[in-house]
């Protein structure tokens, strides 16, 4: 999806679809650093990118990352999050073994559960007063 286009397509489709992800570190253990967390940034992009995605914005706590994504209709949101999941957990604690090594005694990163909530359309109380003014048939 371009930025500066809402829209993208597909050979029969047109879509808009955002998604707000949140992760939450393993027993919300404050263990991210700000270089680990660029480093979780570089990983999604990629891991959208190779979805069909496009990761439009990421913002990051000690203990949680929220991240905007855009993605095709075409995929399975589950099976997406828990490829961005795996992924950045098994190079996050590779490449920051020494600093991880401290806080987890087991190789896990992120808590099992996850927050997704779709996004970018107008309210549902404006779309549902748009539904009811529209004309019916008789």
């Amino acid at each position: 999806m371009s930025e500066n286009n809402k829209f993208s397509k597909l050979n029969h489709c047109v879509y808009a679809l955002l998604y707000h992800l949140v992760l939450v570190t393993n027993d919300r253990r404050r263990c991210l650093s700000a270089p680990m967390l660029d480093r979780v940034r570089e990983i999604a992009a990629a891991r959208c990118d190779g979805w069909g995605g496009t990761l439009l914005e990421m913002i990051g706590e000690p203990d949680y990352v929220h991240f905007l994504i855009a993605l095709p209709p075409n995929l399975e949101l589950s099976n997406f999050v828990n490829n961005l999941k795996t992924t950045t957990s098994r190079l996050v604690r590779k490449e920051f073994a020494d600093h991880l090594a401290s806080v987890y005694r087991e190789p896990v990163l992120w808590s099992r559960s996850y927050c997704i909530v779709s996004g970018g359309g107008a309210p549902l109380s404006i779309i549902t007063q748009y539904l009811e003014q529209q004309e019916r048939p008789e």
